[in-house]
């Protein structure tokens, strides 16, 4: 795997201090990408014609992110009553101001909304992100962790955090707000043997496999002295509250950041298995592979564990909600939109060809109609090249080849605003793109295995820039089909 994981009426494009954050000059900024839509432009674009495809799609991802923003949802999802916060179901007393740990893409976002929500009402706080931030709140320590490779302040960070849980009562609270990313972001080895190069080699290894991310953090879970509950395991005796933003399956919530502050349901055995199955510890530095080879990994708190007894749970948002974003929107335009009932966290060339099939099938179910099938999930995306960009981009290359010569449109991108090693979100292509590469002279299959999906849609202007958007709930893949 390559990896370096609206409401109706309301506009598209949002300013950048609107709920999306960064952009350089040279890679394009969210500013500008999100500037202005008309009136005439959405007009001209709701006429649902294939010469307009790519801006449909985009519209659709564009109102995609405008729906899930983290501020809109923590503030209509959390609210601060008669000295509880209330967060869905779950009514959290707070008798004394708690203590906030933050950490992930969404970090300093969700840790400057809650201050908002509370009124400010916190004894002491650490948001670990991948930038920095212009909106500091006075109870927070800042630091800016590495992605995908954690770097030294993800060390520091995760120093700090212990610190702020540590020494607690069960009188205290800490509420963690949790988002993807959260595994290099948030990094302290569980032996001092391991250092921070270990910790780099490590995470390479794992992200430019194959693997799929549940499978990547059970690894991750068993060399961490925060990841698989350890997090939590230091806050007890402490009332604990998660409110986390799930980057991984619904079904798999502790596997989020790798699950600091859940118990862990994964076993060093698994452990071993995956790294046995698939050859990788021969890749990981010698201070770690050696607690493989000599099967000494400790192992993690598991559930039933009552040190999590008064620990709970509430998902902000989740790879779902962007799913259901992208379908209203796509409605919204005049589009028949399903969701896709297949295989989403497989193999690029899988997925594709899978979604080409419930395309064509959704197509012709709909007499030629206008379509468009909406797709989630993360594909897995081996790196066989040293060029530049991300599982999506190269999803939308191989599936640019798929409808070369239709009257069809594939976007597929991140939610967090960057694929890969790029400094885009992903690429959007249609059923012209192949013969307008090769009359440049561009070869598609070369740059699809030269990793370098990004040049060979930076060089058509078919990348998306988004900026760092604060949020990550996964990937977005819209296939749009005119039916002519």
């Amino acid at each position: 795997m390559q990896e370096r994981s609206s409401d109706a009426g309301r506009s598209a494009y949002r300013p950048i201090d609107e709920g999306f954050s960064g952009g350089s000059k040279r890679d394009g900024s969210a500013r500008e990408v999100y500037a202005m839509t008309t009136s005439a432009q959405s007009a001209a674009l709701a006429k649902l014609e294939y010469s307009h495809g790519k801006q449909l799609a985009q519209q659709i991802f564009h109102d995609t992110m405008a729906a899930i923003d983290v501020r809109h949802a923590m503030q209509a999802k959390l609210k601060f009553e008669g000295n509880a916060l209330l967060a869905g179901e779950v009514v959290h007393p707070l008798a004394r101001p708690p203590r906030v740990v933050a950490f992930g893409k969404a970090a300093n976002r969700m840790a400057a909304v809650l201050h908002e929500i509370l009124g400010g009402r916190i004894e002491a706080g650490v948001s670990v992100a991948p930038a920095e931030t212009q909106h500091k709140v006075a109870p927070f320590q800042y630091f800016v962790g590495g992605h995908p490779y954690p770097n030294a302040a993800s060390m520091e960070g995760a120093r700090a955090a212990l610190e702020v849980v540590s020494h607690l009562t069960c009188e205290d609270t800490v509420i963690f707000l949790v988002s993807g990313g959260g595994s290099a972001i948030l990094a302290q080895p569980m032996d001092p043997s391991i250092t921070l190069a270990d910790l780099i080699e490590f995470n390479r290894a794992l992200v430019t496999s194959h693997l799929p991310i549940e499978l990547i953090n059970v690894l991750r879970k068993h060399v961490s002295a925060v990841k698989g509950g350890r997090l939590a395991e230091r806050a007890y005796p402490a009332r604990q509250l998660t409110i986390f933003i799930s980057d991984v399956p619904d079904d798999l919530p502790s596997m989020v950041a790798s699950g600091p502050t859940m118990p862990d349901e994964s076993t060093t055995e698994q452990a071993y298995e995956i790294a046995e199955q698939n050859k990788l510890a021969q890749h990981f530095p010698a201070s770690i592979r050696g607690f493989f080879e000599r099967r000494e990994l400790p192992e993690t708190p598991k559930p039933g564990d009552p040190r999590f007894a008064n620990s709970y749970y509430f998902s902000l948002l989740s790879n779902r909600d962007a799913v259901q974003a992208a379908l209203s929107s796509a409605r919204r335009l005049g589009f028949v939109a399903e969701m896709d009932r297949g295989t989403w966290d497989a193999d690029y060339r899988q997925v594709v060809h899978s979604n080409v099939a419930a395309l064509d099938a959704l197509s012709q179910a709909e007499n030629g109609k206008p379509v468009c099938l909406v797709v989630g999930g993360e594909v897995t995306c081996p790196v066989t090249g040293p060029g530049m960009g991300g599982r999506n981009q190269a999803f939308a290359l191989f599936a640019s080849r798929q409808i070369a010569g239709y009257s069809r449109v594939v976007l597929s991108a991140g939610t967090d605003g960057r694929d890969g090693n790029s400094p885009t979100s992903g690429a959007v292509a249609d059923g012209q793109t192949v013969s307008r590469a090769r009359g440049r002279g561009l070869d598609p299959d070369a740059y699809l295995m030269g990793s370098d999906a990004y040049s060979f849609f930076r060089t058509l202007g078919d990348t998306l820039y988004t900026g760092f958007t604060d949020n990550n709930v996964r990937d977005v893949r819209i296939w749009l089909d005119f039916g002519v």
